[in-house]
């Protein structure tokens, strides 16, 4: 297989709260590892979506806590779910640690992100701001935090605060929230390649460099 000049573009709606975000970017990390040399060259760009626009900005206490009180759900059925994503994480090798998560809203988070895709680093910031849910137990939605987050990667700390205080990017976030809604897209990650072909959910490598390979085939018989 020939990798096309033009990369395969791929969208990815996706929440910083969503444990399957994660595992399904490293899934799609692998499974693009996995085609080796025949790796077609990938263009990939997150967009916003809030898994649970309910969430209050500082709830104080733990996921067990907060799935148990604020969806309802038992506590041996949340400790069981938190135990398999735990698991299925580790095999895609990541370390959460649902103990220290700190659930929040993540618009400010979401609208970071915007400003980090306008300097180049959106990806970047993604892997960033994953990391700090998930394994660290970071804040998302504060703006010091954020700010700190950003300035690792390089970025300007006092334009990211200023594009957060200011809500520069809070209409891009809203923009693809409504972009998945047209979409019908109701959970994430969802995956969209080159505009046509959808993928729901944190699917196996395989599943990946499967859609990759045919998506590239395609290419290739158009050029």
């Amino acid at each position: 297989m020939t990798s096309p000049s033009a990369p395969i573009k791929i969208d990815i709606w996706s929440d910083i709260a969503c444990p399957w975000c994660y595992i399904g970017k490293r899934h799609l990390e692998a499974g693009i590892a996995a085609l080796g040399a025949d790796a077609p060259a990938v263009e990939i760009e997150y967009h916003s979506y809030e898994l649970s626009p309910d969430t209050p900005l500082d709830f104080e206490g733990s996921t067990v806590e907060y799935l148990a009180e604020r969806k309802g759900m038992p506590v041996e059925r949340v400790e069981q779910m938190l135990e398999h994503v735990t698991g299925v994480a580790a095999n895609a090798g990541l370390e959460y640690h649902f103990e220290t998560v700190a659930h929040t809203k993540t618009l400010k988070a979401h609208e970071l992100l915007h400003f980090a895709k306008a300097n180049g680093k959106q990806l970047e910031l993604k892997e960033r701001l994953l990391k700090a849910y998930f394994v660290e137990g970071g804040r998302v939605n504060r703006i010091d935090e954020l700010v700190g987050w950003a300035e690792e990667l390089g970025l300007d700390g006092a334009e990211a605060r200023e594009a957060l205080e200011s809500g520069r990017y809070a209409a891009d976030v809203q923009a693809d929230i409504a972009q998945a809604q047209a979409y019908g897209i109701q959970g994430v990650p969802f995956f969209v390649f080159e505009g046509k072909y959808g993928v729901s959910g944190a699917q196996p490598a395989e599943v990946f460099a499967n859609v990759l390979t045919q998506v590239a085939g395609e290419q290739g018989q158009a050029a």
